[in-house]
C-alpha cells in the first residue's frame, strides 16, 4: 500500500482506488495480478481535495476581468502621482492602510470573506452561499453526475466482512469515506437489514434514491451528507447494538433507517430561530411550527413521488401510509424545541416499556433518532471533534448573518461569546447525557457504547475550557504588568522632563 501512496504521491490519510483495464474497482493486494503496457490499471486518489480553485480566481471569473492586470494598473497610477506630486498624498496612504486591514480580516476570518460581493447576486439554483463561499449551495449538475458515475461503478462491488462489522459500530470514522463509497455503505445497511427482499426493493430504485437524497443534502459546513450518514450510520448500529430485529417489525426498522436517511434534507444552515424571526418562506408555509423539519419532511416524499426513486413502491397503501405517518413523525421529533417534551414521556413509559405497545414503540422510535442526531460526541474524539469544528462554523455564520440583518442574535451561536468548550460542556451535561442515560436505561448494553465515550468527551472539554480560562486569566495578568511597566516609564520621564526644565539652579538652596 506504502508504493502504491508514493507512486499516486498521495497523503497518509488519502483514499486510493484502484481501476482494472475495464474501469472496474479492484482491491490493492499482495495477490494483484501483473499488469502490461496493452493492460494498465488506473490509480486513483478519491478523497483528496484536488479540483478547488483559488478563491482569487472564483472571484474573478465570476467578476469578469483579471486581478494581476487591474493591480498593474494601480502600481502605475500610483508611480504617477508619485512623479507629480512629489510624494504620496496622504489619502493614499489612508486608502492603502483601510484596503491591507480589510485584506487581513478577509484572509483570516472565513465567516466573513466576500460577503458583500456576494450578498446581491440575483436569486437562483446556484446562488452561492455567503459564508460557505467555496462552493455553491446546491450541488451542481455535473458534480452530482461525478458522484453518480462513480457510485453506479462501485455499487456491484462485494463490501467485505470486516467493513460490514465496522459499520455497525459507533467508533466508525465517516472521514475516511468520500460520498459515492458513503451511498455504497448506506446500500449495504438497507441490504443487510433484509429491506431489499422483506419490501420488494428493487436494487436500481434503491440507488436511485440514495442518489437523489445525495444531491438534496447541500454544500454547508455541518448539516450535509456527510451528516446524513453519520445519523443513518449510527441508527444502525443502535438497531444491531440493542438486537431491535427480534424486538420490533421490520416496518418500524425501515422508518428508521429512512427517516435518518432523510431527517435534514435540504438543510440550508439556518435553523429554526433564523428562519422565524427572519420570516423566511418555510416560516411562512409552516406557520413558525417547525418550519425546517416539516420542510425536510416534505422534500423526502418528494424524492419518494417519483417513481423511479420510490423504494416503496411495492408496498400496499396501508404499508405506505403506516411508513409515511413514521417517518413525519420521527423527523418532526429532530426539532430540539420538543426535547423535553419527547425525554419526559419515554421516562413516564420507561419502567413499564412494553414492546408490543404501539405507542410505546412510537416513543422508543423518536428517541432513538433523536439519540442518532445528537450522537457524535458517542464517537472517538478524532472523529468527533471535527464535527464540532463544522457545527461552530455553522453557527457562527448564522449569528453573523443575524447581526448584519438586525436580527435576534442567537446566544449559543455568537462567535463573541462562545467558544469551543464551553459550547460542549453545558450541552453533553444537560442535553446529552440526560437522554443518553434514560436509554440506557431500556438498553443496558448502550453503557459502554455511547455513554463512557460522552463522559469522556466531557472531561475532554472541561479541561480544555479550564485551560483556555487559565490562559485568558495570565494573558489579563501580563497586559495588565505591561500597562503598569509603561506608566512607571511614562511617570519617570515626566519627572525628567520637569527637572531639566528647571535648570540647574533648581537643585541649590535659595540664598537667602
Amino acid at each position: 500500500m506504502y508504493l502504491f501512496r508514493s507512486a499516486a504521491e498521495a497523503g497518509p490519510h488519502d483514499i486510493l482506488k484502484l481501476y482494472n483495464p475495464k474501469g472496474n474497482i479492484i482491491n490493492i493486494s499482495p495477490s494483484l495480478e501483473p499488469n502490461s503496457p496493452n493492460s494498465c490499471y488506473k490509480l486513483e486518489v478519491v478523497a483528496s481535495d484536488c479540483n478547488s480553485e483559488p478563491l482569487g480566481a472564483e472571484l474573478a471569473g465570476a467578476l469578469g476581468f483579471d486581478l494581476s492586470s487591474m493591480e498593474k494598473r494601480l502600481q502605475g497610477l500610483e508611480k504617477k502621482i508619485l512623479i507629480e506630486a512629489g510624494e504620496t498624498p496622504a489619502v493614499v496612504h489612508e486608502m492603502k492602510k483601510q484596503i491591507d486591514s480589510f485584506r487581513e480580516k478577509l484572509e483570516s476570518v472565513e465567516h466573513l470573506s466576500w460577503l458583500g460581493l456576494f450578498k446581491d447576486l440575483s436569486e437562483g439554483t446556484h446562488k452561492p452561499s455567503p459564508f460557505y463561499h467555496k462552493r455553491t449551495l446546491r450541488k451542481t449538475r455535473k458534480e452530482c453526475e461525478h458522484v453518480r458515475e462513480k457510485f453506479l461503478q462501485m455499487s456491484s462491488l462485494e463490501v467485505s466482512d470486516e467493513v460490514r462489522q465496522y459499520l455497525k459500530t459507533p467508533t466508525f470514522d465517516n472521514w475516511q469515506w468520500e460520498d459515492a463509497e458513503i451511498m455504497v455503505l448506506l446500500q449495504v445497511m438497507y441490504t443487510d437489514l433484509d429491506f431489499i427482499a422483506t419490501f420488494n426493493i428493487e436494487p436500481q430504485v434503491l440507488q436511485q434514491f440514495l442518489f437523489e437524497v445525495y444531491r438534496r443534502y447541500n454544500n454547508i459546513p455541518f448539516h450535509n451528507f456527510k451528516h446524513c450518514f453519520c445519523v443513518t450510520q449510527m441508527m444502525y448500529g443502535l438497531i444491531w447494538l440493542t438486537d431491535l430485529r427480534s424486538k420490533m417489525d421490520s416496518v418500524d426498522l425501515l422508518i428508521m433507517l429512512t427517516s435518518a436517511v432523510c431527517h435534514d434534507l435540504d438543510h440550508t444552515g439556518y435553523n429554526n430561530a433564523y428562519q422565524i424571526n427572519a420570516r423566511t418562506e418555510l416560516a411562512l408555509r409552516y406557520n413558525d411550527i417547525s418550519p425546517l423539519e416539516n420542510h425536510h419532511c416534505a422534500v423526502a416524499f418528494e424524492i419518494l413521488e417519483k417513481t423511479e426513486s420510490n423504494i416503496f413502491r411495492n408496498l400496499s397503501m396501508d404499508q405506505y401510509k403506516q411508513i409515511r405517518e413514521g417517518i413525519i413523525k420521527c423527523i418532526l421529533a429532530t426539532d430540539m424545541t420538543r426535547h423535553n417534551e419527547i425525554l419526559n414521556k419515554f421516562k413516564s413509559i420507561l419502567s413499564a416499556f412494553d414492546f408490543t405497545s404501539k405507542e410505546h414503540r412510537e416513543v422508543l422510535m423518536m428517541i432513538l433518532i433523536k439519540v442518532s442526531d445528537i450522537s457524535n460526541e458517542a464517537r472517538p474524539m478524532e472523529v468527533a471533534e471535527p464535527w464540532l469544528d463544522c457545527l461552530l462554523q455553522e453557527f457562527y455564520n448564522q449569528s453573523d448573518m443575524e447581526k448584519l440583518e438586525g436580527l435576534p442574535v442567537t446566544p449559543f451561536m455568537d462567535r463573541d461569546k462562545v467558544t469551543k468548550p464551553s459550547s460542549q460542556t453545558g450541552f453533553i451535561r444537560f442535553v446529552l447525557l440526560p437522554l443518553f442515560i434514560e436509554l440506557a436505561n431500556l438498553f443496558p448494553c448502550l453503557e459502554q457504547h455511547i455513554i463512557d465515550p460522552v463522559r469522556k468527551a466531557l472531561d475532554y472539554y472541561t479541561e480544555m475550557e479550564k485551560a483556555l480560562e487559565r490562559e485568558k486569566q495570565n494573558r489579563t495578568i501580563s497586559e495588565n504588568a505591561a500597562k503598569g511597566k509603561e506608566s512607571a516609564v511614562g511617570r519617570q520621564s515626566s519627572a525628567d522632563g520637569h527637572a531639566d526644565a528647571a535648570g540647574p539652579e533648581a537643585s541649590k538652596p535659595d540664598a537667602q
